[in-house]
């Protein structure tokens, strides 16, 4: 979810989308090139599947490249498909989806290249709330859910004991997150509330798991130029209340991205709707802490609808010999089995992409002994996706982060009110999106 300078990757796609022929010689073991972007425990993860499968057969090697961020490998897959020279998986970040898509002729579709090859599909054995993310407006899947995770709320025990609040109960919507805030800070506890990633939690998540609109066309699924609808009622309330409770402190903006987190693990701030795969975070630092789910709206119809994933997923370039796909199709289908998701998942914190893999888990008991791992999970799969919530597809979804960020930011430092924030962020956005569009017209 880094920043990434969209227009780049939008037009390098859509210039050369249609005259990509990369062929890789023959030998007698083929390699599959994985570029991705995962550091740390998670580099050394990646490393040990690519050994695992290789270790399964000797047609095929995996080779697991680490490219930098999410955006640094983005921007190296690019240059690599601008040079004829691309990778056979690169892992993308959510946000870069619309982008991929958009260049629909430069990537083959992971359910084509899992059916071509003879291996086993059937995108019902996958969580449905991953899928749809991943798959086009005819339900194609596109790309393969690698780590996906979805925002809950996550809260201080011991604020809430302080403050005379249930530890055991926490709010579940929004007015009741907001007014447990207030108890909190009236206990004497400096904030009550803060929040990471703004853009992803409180507006295109917000949209889907209060059943909104975030923009037309099933929020750009259909269409390359959708308008966006980020400036409802609801949403302007949402925000002029945030902005209010930002005034005494209440709420405390952290930042764009994760740095908020910071003020939840020192204990400065009670509450923090993050990612379910920041959970390792809060185990590390020994808190007591509980988790719920991200709170909804109850007048909004249909409300609590589901979450949509954040993280990334595996694409796959076009252009390749038919042979290489053989073998990206079966590291796919090894990467599908039940044995691999439920390790990858409880080690993790991000969810399993398989059903199988979910229920195995269940079975073993790890929720009842790791509390607060299932409920990302029930989140996204406890109703079918609507069109306002199977995710966001934007062809500079990146850019369109930043304008909405600045607009936010303006509010809360007193600049502006909700409804003239969130109209600038729609005004601004909407722009943005038709120019960048261009290069795919």
């Amino acid at each position: 979810m880094q920043r990434i300078h969209a227009t780049i990757a939008v037009s390098a796609f859509a210039l050369l989308a249609m005259t990509l022929t990369t062929a890789t010689p023959a030998r007698a073991q083929t390699e599959i090139q994985w570029w991705h972007a995962m550091s740390g425990a998670n580099n050394e993860t990646v490393e040990n599947l690519a050994k695992e499968f290789n270790a399964t057969q000797t047609e095929f090697k995996v080779v697991p490249v680490y490219k930098g961020t999410y955006p640094e490998t983005l921007n190296a897959g690019i240059a690599a498909f601008r040079a004829r020279q691309p990778p056979h998986i690169i892992q993308v970040f959510d946000v870069g989806t619309g982008v991929m898509m958009g260049a629909r002729s430069a990537i083959k579709p992971v359910a084509d290249v899992l059916k071509e090859a003879g291996q086993n599909f059937d995108k019902s054995n996958y969580l449905s709330g991953i899928v749809s993310y991943y798959s086009a407006a005819d339900g194609t899947m596109l790309s393969f859910p690698f780590n996906s995770s979805s925002p809950i709320l996550y809260y201080n025990k011991a604020s809430f004991r302080k403050a005379g609040l249930d530890p055991e109960a926490p709010p579940k919507t929004w007015p009741e997150t907001f007014e447990a805030a207030k108890k909190i800070k009236a206990s004497g506890q400096s904030c009550g509330m803060t929040t990471t990633w703004p853009t992803w939690i409180h507006l295109e998540n917000f949209s889907a798991w209060n059943n909104l609109p975030y923009a037309t066309g099933e929020n750009g699924l259909t269409t390359l130029t959708p308008e966006l609808k980020i400036n409802s009622p609801l949403n302007i309330r949402h925000f002029q209340t945030l902005a209010e409770l930002q005034k005494d402190g209440t709420f405390q903006y952290g930042g764009r991205t994760s740095e908020a987190k910071s003020k939840f693990l020192s204990g400065e701030c009670a509450m923090m709707p993050e990612s379910s795969g920041g959970i390792g975070d809060m185990v590390k630092a020994g808190m007591d802490f509980g988790t719920g789910n991200l709170p909804y709206y109850p007048e909004a119809t249909g409300a609590p609808q589901n979450t949509i994933p954040g993280g990334a997923s595996l694409w796959v370039f076009a252009g390749k010999p038919a042979a290489d796909y053989k073998g990206v199709a079966q590291f796919f289908t090894f990467l599908s089995t039940t044995e691999v998701q439920s390790r990858l998942h409880q080690v993790s914190g991000y969810l399993p992409a398989t059903m199988a893999a979910y229920e195995a888990t269940k079975k073993s008991g790890f929720y009842e002994k790791n509390p607060g791992r299932e409920i990302p999970i029930q989140q996204m799969m406890g109703k079918a996706p609507t069109e306002n919530s199977k995710g966001v597809r934007l062809v500079n979804m990146p850019q369109v982060r930043d304008i909405q960020n600045e607009e936010i930011e303006a509010l809360l430092n007193g600049k502006q009110d909700a409804k003239t924030a969130l109209d600038n962020a729609v005004r601004r956005s909407n722009a943005a999106i038709l120019e960048a569009a261009k290069a795919y017209q």
